[in-house]
């Protein structure tokens, strides 16, 4: 990847949203990134030292964060790669419960639900908004990848509960995945659902669904086409590279700045509604 391009300059009055804007290419490389990172997840625990690759798997994790909270804009790369990082990483939390610890499916998804649930409701008490288009302050941000990590957990956790406990198949839950994938955009466009929550419901379910793509792709057992999860790793890591250079260059998701505007008492405020 390129370092760094040089920051526009932009008036002291404005807000640097850290996130991209949502449209097609964002769900595009969301779903890459999620296949991706349970098939690199998967492919490193069995190829070398389980507890090896979940130590660099917290290196990498910890690496991409701190690089995403260090720079002071959104940029494409950063940011994509430490959803690809987060994608591993919570894979392999995940798998480690259930793996290592022999906690079933149902109980993890479970627990990794009330701990999202946690997230979204201590995120709202301190902010008074979930949503995306407002991620400008350190605060927002630590919320914003709880979340995202959160996410990951839970839908690694339920795409195995719907594949394995269930009885499904990777097959199946593909399918299952992508309608339920489906439904908060349709109800948005049609029946005006809340937008926040329809991005949210879509984002928790696109970990799933990417998942059982990956696990059906390169799995031999449970439906699975049986090509490998080192295989699959490779192919979705350079299509996840030709999108993101995409937006690199194009910058077809960098959001706009926001205005600030002073308050009453001084300080700083953003003008953007909450």
């Amino acid at each position: 990847m390129t370092a760094e391009p040089r920051r526009p300059s932009f008036p002291r009055s404005a807000a640097l949203c850290k996130v991209p804007e949502i449209t097609i290419y964002f769900w595009i490389a969301k779903l890459l990134s999620t296949a991706m990172g349970e098939a690199t997840s998967d492919f490193l625990v069995y190829q070398i030292d389980p507890y090896v690759a979940v130590i660099l798997g917290c290196l990498g994790f910890v690496a991409a964060l701190a690089l995403q909270f260090w720079v002071r804009r959104y940029i494409a790369w950063i940011y994509w790669l430490a959803v690809v990082m987060v994608a591993v990483f919570g894979t392999m939390a995940a798998d480690v419960l259930h793996v290592v610890l022999h906690i079933p499916y149902v109980v993890t998804a479970g627990f990794f639900a009330i701990s999202l649930a946690a997230v979204f409701i201590v995120w709202y008490a301190a902010e008074r908004t979930l949503s995306i288009h407002t991620i400008y302050t350190g605060r927002r941000e630590f919320f914003y990848w709880t979340t995202v990590v959160a996410t990951f957990a839970l839908g690694t956790a339920a795409g195995d509960l719907t594949a394995a406990t269930l009885g499904l198949g990777y097959g199946s839950s593909l399918v299952v995945f992508a309608i339920v994938f489906a439904v908060p955009g349709l109800a948005y466009w049609r029946f005006g659902l809340n937008g926040t929550f329809a991005f949210w419901f879509a984002y928790v379910v696109t970990r799933p669904l990417g998942a059982s793509l990956a696990d059906w792709t390169g799995k031999s057992y449970l439906g699975g086409l049986g090509l490998g999860d080192g295989r699959v790793a490779v192919v979705l890591t350079m299509l996840i590279v030709i999108v993101v250079a995409y937006l690199s260059f194009s910058r077809v998701d960098t959001p706009e700045p926001h205005e600030l505007q002073p308050d009453t008492t001084g300080a700083s405020r953003s003008g953007v509604p909450r």
